[in-house]
């Protein structure tokens, strides 16, 4: 459930609204009729390479998934995921391939979620989001775990087996907070990652440890890199962000100490910022906004009352 109740924050979050597919995880150890949706006419197929697919532009002035029948797609063996089933029984399948193919009209381009998942419509960005994910984590989880032996692909793209010692492998989702701290003052602490350009700022975040709450988390990982103790925690939404493995847990977070001490190593930079001192930063380019995509710039709409500028916006 999402708290997001003013006009910037009842847009949907990037990559989370509801995508009309069916994972029908149900059928992901039936071979029969895996190789029989496959093989319908219906069915649509893309291809996932490095986190990217062809995305192309319509005449109407929408954005689609380059997707092509089963008969058109490019052959693999086993890197062939099944991606679920949409509510005129369409099935969607992702090919895992080392490059992305060409395209004879040229029209088509390659993009990455941070671009093709604010163009694309929800169904569309369900289902990049959902093999993009399973592409990370196909590429980086070949052995066992458990004795080392290289495992194989099972349940459609969704498992990795053993052979040698019989251990399941299943996709992993490492848990992150993201926080939106504010002070007494109604101001948000906003920090630049050491690595970001200049005037990069956006909210905390950090991942969950082994024994920990998510509500810790938080409390713990806005001390770590910024020095600011919490008290109050309120989780506001979840984000899937596979780059590689992620879901954001986004929350609002009340700080009891205002004196901030950065790390240095993740956080470069942290301030605090009225709103009335954002918007002047965001209007002379001292402050570049997160990426649109991200729960972050949700969170900060949340308190800041409306949508954040983007590139070239006038503040």
């Amino acid at each position: 459930m999402s708290i997001l109740s003013n006009a910037a924050g009842d847009r949907p979050i990037g990559l989370t609204a509801p995508s009309g597919i069916d994972r029908a995880a149900h059928h992901r150890l039936d071979e029969a009729w895996l190789a029989a949706a496959w093989s319908h006419p219906t069915t649509r197929v893309f291809v996932v390479s490095g986190g990217q697919v062809l995305i192309d532009d319509t005449p109407d002035g929408r954005t689609e998934l380059v997707m092509t029948p089963a008969f058109e797609a490019p052959v693999t063996e086993t890197h062939r995921y099944f991606l679920g089933t949409d509510t005129d029984g369409v099935s969607y399948f992702a090919l895992q391939k080392d490059s992305l193919p060409g395209r004879i009209d040229q029209s088509a381009r390659p993009a990455g979620l941070r671009e093709a998942g604010l163009l694309l419509s929800p169904r569309d960005a369900g289902l990049m989001v959902h093999a993009v994910a399973l592409e990370n984590w196909q590429r980086l989880h070949r052995f066992c775990s458990r004795c080392g032996e290289r495992t194989v692909i099972a349940a459609a793209g969704h498992v990795r087996r053993c052979q040698a010692c019989g251990a399941e492998h299943y996709p992993r989702t490492d848990p992150a907070v993201i926080m939106l701290v504010t002070d007494e003052e109604d101001r948000a602490l906003l920090g630049r990652q050491v690595h970001w350009p200049e005037g990069r700022f956006s909210t905390l975040a950090g991942f969950v440890e082994p024994g920990e709450s998510i509500e810790q988390a938080v409390v713990r990982e806005v001390f770590e890199e910024a020095g600011v103790t919490i008290g109050e925690v309120e989780y506001v939404a979840s984000q899937p962000w596979p780059f590689p493995s992620s879901l954001m847990l986004g929350f609002m977070a009340r700080a009891t100490s205002s004196e901030i001490n950065v790390d240095g190593e993740e956080i470069h930079e942290a301030r605090w910022f009225s709103r009335e001192e954002l918007t002047a930063a965001f209007a002379s380019g001292e402050v570049l906004a997160p990426y649109g995509i991200s729960i972050a710039s949700r969170l900060i709409e949340l308190w800041y009352g409306k949508p954040l500028p983007k590139p070239g916006d006038a503040a």
